[in-house]
């Protein structure tokens, strides 16, 4: 199946293929689970619920940021191939 037909039919996820194998990724998500958990233990249930609320909110924001990158990123490679098939631009 070409990449077209996998994106007309919704199989073909780039988001889902990001694997990190970044030690500093690695470092950092830790980081993160270990302070939910710390602060699990020491705060009241409510207060634990509003943190993991605005989390959440952070995950859709970042989410939103990663899409509208990803689609500028594709129309910035998109027009450069129309400039380098249309034989105007300079060759180095």
């Amino acid at each position: 199946m070409s990449i077209l037909e996998n994106f007309y039919y919704g199989k073909c996820n780039p988001s889902e293929r990001i694997k990190s194998k970044d030690t500093e990724f690695e470092l950092i998500s830790q980081r993160i689970t270990d302070a939910e958990e710390a602060l699990k233990t020491k705060l009241p249930e409510q207060n634990y619920k509003l943190i993991e609320e605005l989390s959440d909110l952070q995950d859709v924001l970042i989410s939103l940021l990663s899409a509208s990158a990803y689609i500028e990123g594709y129309k910035m490679g998109a027009l450069m191939m129309i400039e380098v098939f249309d034989g105007k631009g300079e060759v180095i």
